[in-house]
């Protein structure tokens, strides 16, 4: 046992959480969850991550972490038009199929088979709303948003997982400072989960449940999973996924979107500066789990703290924490030259915030990028099969 193995616990957990919990709140603000629920909301994943993360850890003897979907969370705030109810139906789908995925391997084969780059630019086309939103911020509140971007852009180069919870500290700190908030002593006492009851909407299904799974398979376990074949490991994939799909379909009832391995936060607990022997870091799994059972105890009064906060601030936050998602899912969407325009076009439908039926933009996005893909390939394969037939007469004997 060292030291490093608790720091290293508690720093993953403040950064995973303190840096995204914004964009929790505006998501569940997007779906018009009253303030018990959201309070559920946050509860609720923070038990999952606790859960998991200290049961996998221990049962495997290897730092699995797990984490809430971001990108799931920003596609929920980005939607509009869909009731708690809806979205926690829309959030037991998304666990469904993570569990199916892990059940039956055709099916885990098949999600894997959609292209990187045009579920990368899917991803991209949702987050760039909130990264541009800090910009926008700073056009109303230019004294406490640019401070806070020359915070992040300076720790960054110091130490880039803590930049986004140095911009959260440094944010409360100026408005609480200034007295444009008010700390909400009286909201810190237990939290408590409170059942929300589903309703199954087609709308809601195709158009939040179907790309919630898909982005949250691409963008959060396929990197998670990667993470820790890095540091050396050999993650089991299927009870991982097993387990982070059971954990969600159980706190879907209470409110909560989907969990997930984590990437960032696994970045921190797998690595040498945790324990010199790989053997041994699997210990800040428990701690880990602790850490979140403390935020799950005390989730009202952190997002009472939140609530308090200028709006500018919380979207300043949410947007300087997807800058590093957006621009991975950027470089992944524009790698392969052949897919750059079904990607591209993919981004901009998802962008656009096109609905359609009821459905949101991120599906139609995910739509369009595959029907061009597929005439592309087709159109590709046509072109190839007439040059050999073209290359096949002139070798022919006359």
């Amino acid at each position: 046992m060292r030291l490093s193995i608790v720091s290293s616990a508690v720093i993953a957990a403040l950064v995973g959480f303190g840096s995204t919990i914004a964009l929790i709140v505006a998501a569940a603000h997007a779906v018009g969850a009253d303030p018990a629920q959201t309070t559920s909301w946050v509860a609720a994943l923070c038990l999952s991550m606790a859960a998991t993360s200290g049961y996998l850890s221990v049962r495997y003897r290897m730092p699995v972490v797990t984490a809430w979907s971001t990108p799931g969370a920003a596609l929920i705030a980005a939607s509009s038009g869909i009731s708690i109810h809806a979205a926690v139906g829309a959030f037991l789908l998304a666990g469904a199929l993570i569990v199916l995925a892990a059940a039956v391997k055709p099916f885990g084969r098949l999600i894997e088979r959609i292209p990187t780059a045009i579920a990368a630019a899917m991803l991209a086309g949702i987050l760039i709303r909130f990264v541009m939103a800090v910009f926008e911020s700073a056009q109303g509140a230019p004294r406490l948003v640019l401070p806070l971007v020359a915070v992040f852009l300076l720790v960054r180069l110091a130490n880039p997982a803590m930049a986004v919870l140095a911009v959260l500290l440094a944010g409360i700190g100026l408005v609480f400072g200034n007295g444009s908030a008010h700390f909400p002593a009286s909201e810190f006492g237990l939290s408590s989960l409170t059942f929300v009851a589903p309703s199954f909407e087609p709308t809601a299904l195709v158009g939040l449940g179907l790309p919630l799974f898909l982005v949250t398979m691409a963008s959060q376990n396929l990197p998670g999973f990667a993470v820790l074949r890095a540091s050396g490991y050999t993650p089991p994939s299927r009870p991982i996924l097993a387990a982070t799909g059971l954990a969600s379909l159980v706190s879907a009832l209470f409110g909560a979107h989907t969990s997930n391995l984590a990437a960032i936060s696994a970045a921190i607990c797998t690595g040498p500066d945790t324990h010199p022997d790989p053997a041994r870091r699997w210990l800040v799994g428990p701690f880990y789990a602790l850490s979140y059972l403390l935020f799950a105890a005390f989730s009202g009064g952190l997002i009472a703290l939140v609530a308090a906060l200028p709006p500018e601030l919380i979207r300043t936050v949410a947007g300087l924490a997807l800058i590093g998602s957006f621009t991975g899912a950027l470089s992944s969407a524009l790698a392969e030259e052949f897919k750059r325009f079904p990607a591209a076009l993919t981004l901009a439908v998802t962008a656009s915030g096109l609905s359609l039926f009821g459905i949101g933009s991120a599906f139609w996005g995910l739509a369009a990028g595959l029907l061009v893909l597929a005439l592309d390939d087709a159109a590709l394969r046509l072109r190839r099969r007439r040059q050999s037939g073209a290359a096949d007469l002139d070798g022919a004997p006359g």
